[in-house]
């Protein structure tokens, strides 16, 4: 029976970016993904300025450059009690939030989770596909089993890493406990091509009627498009004519510009699912650690997926390069900070979620007034910087329950 340093359950981008870390620094690896194919899932394509900062201090960045890596320069936030050309008087720059990086870094999910994978088994991962785990344990003798096309297998480890998402069965087995808050809204997602009309360094988001939409290029005319609408609506864009009717949401008068969106072709499935925010008290247990989803995660209405992940990657490979002490205290550093870190992004979550996710007039008029209030008093604004520059980098009065209602009673 083959015996690891770390068994990794889970090739995505979490995964493969820690496998090729520590398969670089000269460890034994193992990783075990289900797919034979990295397929679209409709999230994990943008990664905030903090985020970036991670994956250069991981020392991938050039990797993802080359695997065609495209930054986003300026941000402009539409909405429909305004018109455009107030919106695009002075649209954001992005590459102030973290030094040495241009503004955010957009990449195709599955050419993302490629990328990773086959640079840990160039760095010496061992690396199986079309696997399915049978059975995992921590404790003092971590071991994982599994199964695929040439039969049963089983292996142990020194340390089990869960990389494998919000189901995570890594977690499960550990007896990690996951909690969750209620779904505050819908969000549904879809990539287009052919948008050459969308400028390729802007990103935007924008509110008009019962819609809220998001749209990230990735260059060469390829923008991920998002969309979040309420909880009453959530069959909105199912159906055969779902990514047609979606498209058509984008159509709208506070951004006229948003026509090179709705008339793009759609280059991948339309998904739709609840957003919310989820975290673990403690990602790790004696012999296992969780990064990623896994460990819980953050309302994707902040789009801060890729960079939650990626810090947990920085901070757990720090760990294990530091020492050879791979027990459950030398992790009680990485779990506090994530749990800081976690509980900052579901306040600044829920003051974004109520300004772009939240529909009619009561909504229009909140959104307004904050808009008009923050002219003159930038700290409404400040839940931005937890999103952009990194939760740590914001005043530690932002994240408390009368800052959040400040902000939403302007």
């Amino acid at each position: 029976m083959a015996d690891y340093d770390l068994i990794v359950v889970g090739g995505g981008i979490g995964g493969s970016a820690l496998a090729e870390v520590m398969a670089r620094a000269g460890r034994s690896v193992l990783v075990l993904e289900q797919s034979e194919v990295f397929e679209d899932r409709v999230r994990g394509e943008w990664i905030a300025p903090w985020g970036v900062k991670e994956v250069q201090r991981l020392g991938l960045y050039d990797l993802l450059m080359g695997a065609g890596g495209h930054h986003i320069a300026t941000h402009v936030t539409y909405d429909e009690s305004r018109p455009a050309e107030v919106s695009e008087a002075e649209p954001l720059p992005l590459g102030f939030f973290a030094e040495g990086v241009p503004g955010p870094l957009c990449l195709g999910h599955p050419k993302h989770c490629q990328t990773l994978l086959d640079a840990a088994a160039r760095a010496g991962a061992q690396v199986r596909r079309g696997v399915r785990v049978t059975d995992a344990g921590a404790g003092a003798a971590p071991f994982c089993a599994w199964s695929d096309a040439e039969g049963d297998h089983r292996a142990t480890c020194r340390l089990l890493v869960g990389a494998d998402g919000r189901t995570s069965f890594v977690r499960e087995k550990a007896g990690i406990v996951l909690h969750q808050d209620p779904p505050h809204h819908m969000f549904a997602g879809m990539l287009v091509d052919g948008a050459g009309g969308w400028d390729p360094s802007r990103q935007a988001i924008g509110v008009e009627g019962r819609f809220g939409f998001l749209a990230f290029p990735q260059g060469e005319g390829r923008v991920r498009l998002y969309g979040s609408f309420g909880l009453d609506e959530r069959r909105r864009f199912s159906g055969p004519e779902g990514p047609k009717a979606f498209l058509e949401a984008f159509r709208v008068g506070c951004a006229p510009a948003n026509r090179a969106l709705a008339d793009a072709t759609p280059a991948g499935p339309l998904m739709a699912y609840f957003n919310n925010d989820a975290w673990t008290d403690e990602p790790f247990v004696e012999g296992a650690v969780l990064v990623g989803d896994a460990g819980g995660w953050n309302d994707p209405i902040q789009g801060l997926g890729l960079s939650v992940t990626y810090r947990d990657v920085r901070i757990v490979s720090d760990i294990l390069k530091a020492s050879d002490d791979w027990s459950a205290k030398a992790f009680a550093p990485f779990a506090e900070e994530r749990a800081e870190r976690m509980r900052r992004l579901r306040v600044s979550a829920y003051i974004t979620a109520a300004l772009e996710a939240e529909f009619g007039p009561e909504a229009a008029e909140r959104r307004r007034r904050h808009s008009e209030a923050a002219k003159t008093d930038p700290t409404l604004k400040l839940h931005g910087i937890a999103v952009m520059a990194g939760p740590e980098m914001a005043p530690p009065e932002i994240f408390t329950p009368e800052h959040r209602a400040r902000v939403l009673s302007v």
